[in-house]
């Protein structure tokens, strides 16, 4: 064999060991890069850096959030909870397990498409939602999972909701002159980090610490963070952290932190574009099978669910006390250790405390990771973000 086809044959397996190589490493490559993609992490590996920001105080970081009116975007909003609701009031929400299926018999709202229902499915594991807004009128929501599927589309005077594995499509409609517009926000409508932000961010208290702590870059955009924590002893929240974009004012994301360490809740942006999304995106057709349910807007209102279940709100900055609300019920303490109370009848403690609760020491208390109650024997319930401890101290103070 002369001296060419030789080096033709060495030049030949060097190719094949060198496709054998890429076979060998580039698929895994590939494979960790659709993983990757699909899970939204391809920004985040990308803008590991913290951006050199101009400084900027609590105070002024604060008002440019509160009214930042950005309101023409789309992208991906990855949510991450673990509040540690108990088993049977996401059954009650969601029409399934002995409670729900008990709701559901007692002709109870449960388990459908309602925007204010469906919320609740978010306040537990990992979820990925799709969002499209384009100004006041116009916003489509999309919740994608393996065996369920959810659209919620605000397109003028009108909003479509539909649960895909009940096949239950609710159609919300009327402007009316008394202010109720079906605009979307209730409910799962109100989980993205700038609604978030702004339910913790329009009030301020004395009992509150707030401060930049430095800066990040959240689905590509650059942001402060700032950081708010309690002064006070009792409360379950640690911090609450707010990722804001340095430009336009938006909150990217939002982290809650509880004073056993863990991050309770964390809402954030994994991909976002401020352009002007095609008109197209808000139109919704009724998918063939669906059982549509007519309701206006004014019915639909008129007792809505907290937006999201199991989050405080900043505190205000005044003080109240037992005799607040009348003898029936009140607030004890104030800021982020403000407990409510009331009397809820012994017949409607019994059955919450059988389903949600534990015993201790004062009576039944239905915790999670952030907001506990406690159930005396005598049908009084004691309410907030706070310890067990401080609820039981509560409840012996006899108000």
């Amino acid at each position: 064999m002369n001296q060419e086809a030789t080096a033709v044959e060495d030049m030949t397996a060097v190719r094949a060991g060198r496709r054998r190589t890429a076979v060998r490493i580039g698929v895994p490559a590939a494979i960790a890069t659709v993983v990757a993609i699909g899970m939204g992490l391809v920004p985040a590996l990308a803008s590991d850096e913290s951006p050199n920001l101009p400084a900027i105080s609590a105070q002024d970081l604060i008002a440019k959030a509160v009214s930042a009116n950005t309101d023409t975007f789309s992208g991906t909003v990855r949510v991450n909870a673990d509040l540690g609701l108990p088993t049977a009031l996401t059954d009650l929400a969601s029409g399934s397990g002995p409670l729900g299926e008990m709701a559901r018999g007692a002709g109870a709202k449960t388990g459908s498409a309602d925007p204010q229902m469906k919320a609740v499915e978010l306040l537990g594991g990992s979820h990925t939602l799709s969002v499209s807004s384009d100004g006041p009128d116009r916003q489509r929501l999309t919740l994608s999972g393996q065996k369920s599927g959810y659209e919620l589309v605000h397109n003028g005077d009108q909003v479509w909701a539909y649960d895909r594995s009940s096949q239950q499509a609710l159609h919300l409609t009327g402007t009316g002159t008394d202010g109720h517009r079906p605009d979307g926000k209730e409910g799962i409508g109100s989980i993205t980090p700038q609604d978030v932000a702004k339910q913790l961010l329009e009030h301020s208290s004395d009992t509150t610490s707030v401060t930049v702590d430095g800066t990040e870059r959240v689905a590509g955009h650059a942001a402060y963070k700032l950081s708010i924590k309690p002064k006070q002893a009792g409360s379950t929240v640690a911090e609450i952290r707010v990722s804001i974009d340095a430009d336009k004012g938006m909150p990217l994301a939002v982290q809650l932190r509880t004073v056993d360490g863990a991050t309770a809740f964390d809402v954030r942006f994994g991909t976002l574009s401020y352009d002007k999304p095609d008109a197209k995106t808000f139109q919704f057709s009724v998918p063939k099978g669906a059982k549509v349910i007519e309701q206006s807007a004014k019915d639909h209102t008129a007792n809505p669910m907290p937006s999201i279940p199991g989050l405080p709100s900043l505190p205000t900055g005044g003080g109240t006390d037992g005799a607040k609300d009348g003898a029936k019920g009140g607030v004890i303490g104030e800021g982020w250790t403000a407990i409510a109370h009331g009397d809820a009848g012994a017949d409607a403690a019994k059955g919450i405390a059988k389903f949600a609760g534990r015993e201790v020491k004062g009576g039944t208390l239905v915790s999670t990771r952030i907001v506990n109650a406690l159930i005396t024997k005598d049908g009084k319930v004691y309410m907030g973000a706070v310890t067990p401890e401080t609820l039981e101290q509560a409840a012996a103070s006899g108000k």
